[in-house]
């Protein structure tokens, strides 16, 4: 699930509606001329023979991949769909185990990066259920397979390349490049691309190792947050209640107001006590449209989501630092509808057809449909809290 910026930045963001037929691509010449082109890029970029051979050779294209690319459907889920199955109270209990198993190394993190702990296992939790389930496929063939299929080869191909690098460094070997289906590995779920960039010795033992080594994939984390702009003295995520009266049209990742903006307008933390009255630039966001959960982002909560792009799933990583960390169960609202991918899909289609720009026809209530559907709630009328329901979907069909 991790791919910061595939299997959520590109694959969450482009994915189907589950079940919908594909065409595999057909490149002329097909996949072996192909990797013979990929071969000499690689030594052309200056890496050694040895690592392209060791990288390359045996490789073969997996349908079964692009199968899996063309049918992601988890992220049509609603946000309480989603964290009450990821945050569930067995992963909560072993996040805590976690974090006081490996209270030192989260608090070297800290101290270097600024990230803390909770933050670490929040993803480390969500990723590999904390290193115990880092995918079983070999990533150069998924990463091969990837690259060559027309949809997106732009993102991986330059994976591919970095996979042969790292082999080159010595980091991994070919046969230790094993993780999820979209090429991320190790315990924190990097990209070959990230772990160049970004792993760490951070147990000073002369390797980078993400996939065998708890210490360096969490310091790795904590760098590549770091690295981000993540900001050591801010939150990132928190819960508030909203009254019936606030100017939902206020709302979204894409509006941000000084946090004394929002107290003026009634919001509060969630226990009801009063918002400091600063200038924290925070955003309102209503996963769930304003009778769902609400929550106040920060800054940092952007961070967050330059590692994943998913909407719905940077919520549950910075709900799921925050019930770490002692909050309570999030308030779940009142009776919150959630329509199916296949109305969501037909609304998408819809306000694309009357000038609202949704995007990718996808099933998806992704950040382009957000905006779009606050738009189109504005011309008709609805409360604009950006979230589709049947009543826009009503309202749409009408074509007014």
């Amino acid at each position: 699930m991790r791919a910061n910026f595939i299997a959520a930045a590109a694959a969450v963001s482009m994915a189907v509606l589950p079940g919908a037929a594909h065409a595999a691509c057909q490149r002329e010449g097909g996949f072996g001329p192909w990797l013979e082109g990929v071969r000499k890029e690689a030594l052309a970029a200056g890496i050694s023979p040895a690592a392209v051979s060791a990288g390359l050779n045996g490789l073969a294209y997996d349908p079964a991949i692009v199968s899996r690319d063309r049918g992601q459907g988890v992220f049509g889920q609603s946000f309480l769909q989603f964290s009450d199955r990821m945050v569930s109270g067995n992963r909560l209990q072993q996040g805590k185990r976690q974090i006081a198993a490996h209270r030192d190394t989260f608090a070297r993190i800290e101290a270097q990066y600024g990230v803390p702990a909770s933050i670490i296992a929040a993803f480390w939790g969500l990723e590999t259920d904390f290193g115990a389930n880092n995918g079983k496929f070999p990533a150069l063939h998924s990463l091969a397979t990837l690259a060559y299929d027309c949809r997106r080869p732009q993102l991986f191909r330059p994976q591919l390349i970095d996979a042969l690098r790292l082999i080159e460094r010595g980091d991994l070997a070919p046969q230790q490049l094993v993780g999820a289906w979209a090429g991320e590995v190790g315990q924190v779920q990097f990209m070959p691309s990230d772990y160049l960039r970004y792993a760490v010795d951070f147990n000073g033992n002369g390797r980078r190792d993400l996939i065998r080594d708890t210490a360096d994939a969490l310091g790795s984390a904590g760098n590549y947050l770091s690295s981000l702009g993540w900001r050591g003295d801010q939150p990132w995520l928190e819960e508030v209640r909203v009254p019936a009266s606030l100017p939902w049209e206020q709302t979204g990742l894409d509006r941000s107001q000084p946090r004394s903006r929002w107290a003026s307008l009634g919001v509060t933390r969630a226990n009801g006590a009063a918002l400091p009255g600063d200038g924290l630039p925070s955003s309102l966001l209503l996963p769930m449209g304003k009778d769902g959960p609400a929550f106040l982002a920060y800054p940092n909560f952007q961070v967050l989501l330059k590692w994943n792009q998913s909407f719905i799933y940077v919520i549950t990583v910075g709900y799921f630092a925050n019930r770490l960390d002692g909050a309570p169960p999030v308030r779940r609202g009142g009776n919150v509808e959630h329509l199916p991918p296949k109305q969501v899909s037909e609304i998408q289609q819809l306000l694309n057809a009357q000038g609202f720009g949704a995007g990718k026809v996808d099933g998806i209530i992704g950040a382009d449909t957000r905006v779009a559907t606050r738009a189109a709630q504005v011309k008709h009328g609805l409360p604009a809290d950006g979230y589709p329901t049947a009543t826009l979907l009503a309202k749409l069909r009408g074509g007014r």
